[in-house]
């Protein structure tokens, strides 16, 4: 038996209301959907340590993620395994007429433009003839931020290099600033949010991943904050028994100390 058909051979068995798992019986697309987006943020975090060991397992979890919905939909008479895995493979044919068709090779810069214009036809099928129609809402918010920045720059509506994105930065940094001294919460928040999102587009200018970004400035946040923590335990003590002022070099420290550190 195939692994692929071992594995919905197991999900089969996982939804049999008759001898299968009573959690994995009881479970709906709603409720199964947070589990899907978590495994493919942990596909991403081994990818961002280079553990390609943990990888192979975490794109199992991802896997089996897309074989629990297919397995529910399945049931329902919507569709099955089969018929996910030839759609995509019809969306990819599809979209790359250069590969699999009879147009010229293309350079990867004409094939996102090219890409872009198949699934805007795609769009108008679907009567989503709009450009951000289909920038899925479930999105991380900062991914969101940059896609739908993408699209709008791909016809026409966005600033013409960084230099006016910073400007516009440092404006809505000063708004953020008057709403915060006014008291207004429900303003500031806003304003906040604006800014954000002028961050997302300056991450899409760099041609930078913005989650990417945040998910390494995550990482080396807990990485200071051990070495703080660290260092004030060789003195016996926690950092909730010491002060900003300490925690403030300690931090210095820390980063003087990643400089030093040989490169891998």
């Amino acid at each position: 038996m195939k692994p692929i058909d071992r594995l919905l051979s197991v999900m089969e068995r996982l939804r049999n209301p008759e001898g299968g798992c009573p959690w994995d019986v009881e479970q709906t697309f709603t409720t199964i959907a947070p589990y899907t987006i978590e495994e493919a943020y942990e596909v991403a975090d081994a990818i961002e340590r280079n553990d390609l060991v943990e990888l192979k397992g975490e794109l199992g979890d991802l896997l089996f993620q897309v074989v629990f919905h297919a397995r529910m939909a399945e049931e329902q008479g919507l569709f099955a395994f089969d018929d996910v895995a030839a759609a995509i493979a019809d969306k990819l044919e599809r979209r790359h007429p250069h590969v699999f068709g009879t147009e010229s090779q293309r350079t990867s810069k004409e094939q996102t433009v090219a890409w872009e214009t198949i699934k805007a036809a795609e769009r108008k099928d679907r009567q989503k003839p709009g450009v951000l129609d289909d920038v899925p809402v479930g999105l991380p918010a900062l991914t969101r931020a940059a896609k739908l920045t993408k699209r709008a720059g791909r016809v026409g509506f966005d600033w013409p290099s960084t230099d006016e994105v910073f400007d516009k930065l440092a404006e809505e940094v000063e708004e953020l600033r008057v709403e915060i001294a006014a008291g207004d919460k429900a303003k500031a928040r806003e304003e906040l949010g604006d800014l954000l999102f002028v961050v997302a587009n300056l991450a899409r200018k760099l041609d930078v991943e913005p989650e990417d970004a945040l998910r390494a400035a995550n990482a080396k946040f807990v990485r200071r904050f051990g070495f703080i923590e660290a260092e004030l335990a060789k003195a016996g003590r926690t950092p909730d028994q010491s002060d900003l002022a300490e925690m403030d070099r300690l931090w210095d420290a820390a980063k003087v100390a990643e400089k030093a550190a040989p490169a891998d």
